[in-house]
Parts: C-alpha cells; sequence; structure tokens
C-alpha cells in the first residue's frame, strides 16, 4: 500500500525536464528581450523623429509622428521576431541536450 501511496504522488509531480542552469539562462533571455522590446522601440521613436525625420528631412511635426511610429512599429516586430528565434533555437538546443543524455 504504502509503494502505491509513493507511484501516486510520484505521477502528481511534473517532470523536471530543465535543470537549474537552464532555467536560469531562460529567464535571462526573457529579461534581455523585455528590456530590449522597452527600450528600442521608444528610442527609435523619439531618436527617429527628433533628428531623422524633422531634422534632417525637414518633415512638419504632424508627419514626423506619423513615420516615426512606423519606425516603432517595425522594431517592435523585428525584437519580437528576433525573439522567437532565440527562444526556438534554445529550446531545440535544450530538446537535443536531453535526447543525447
Amino acid at each position: 500500500m504504502e509503494r502505491l501511496d509513493k507511484a501516486a504522488l510520484n505521477a502528481l509531480q511534473p517532470p523536471e525536464f530543465r535543470t537549474e542552469s537552464s532555467l536560469a539562462s531562460t529567464l535571462k533571455t526573457l529579461l534581455f528581450f523585455t528590456a530590449l522590446m522597452i527600450t528600442v522601440p521608444i528610442g527609435l521613436y523619439f531618436t527617429t523623429k527628433s533628428y531623422i525625420f524633422e531634422g534632417a528631412l525637414g518633415m512638419s511635426n504632424r508627419d514626423s509622428y506619423f513615420y516615426a511610429a512606423i519606425v516603432a512599429v517595425v522594431a517592435v516586430h523585428v525584437v519580437l521576431a528576433l525573439f522567437v528565434y532565440v527562444a526556438w533555437n534554445e529550446g531545440s538546443r535544450q530538446w537535443r541536450e536531453g535526447k543525447q543524455d
């Protein structure tokens, strides 16, 4: 009876697919891309609005808002695509390492 209880408890616990180092690596990757997602679009928005569209190209204030927003949206998509690429490769690397064990 005691053996059945231990087997039942083991079945209820989630399997440990990741080690502590891979969990820390995943968290670092997530925090890095979170910081990129916040800083890159906002930085590009204000930089392109002030220096490129209004400064270099001489656009009006109203037009520069529009084009700077487009640059920020493209930057968001680039950061998201990079995150998906890195997460995909990290997951396949961990899967391969687990498969070889």
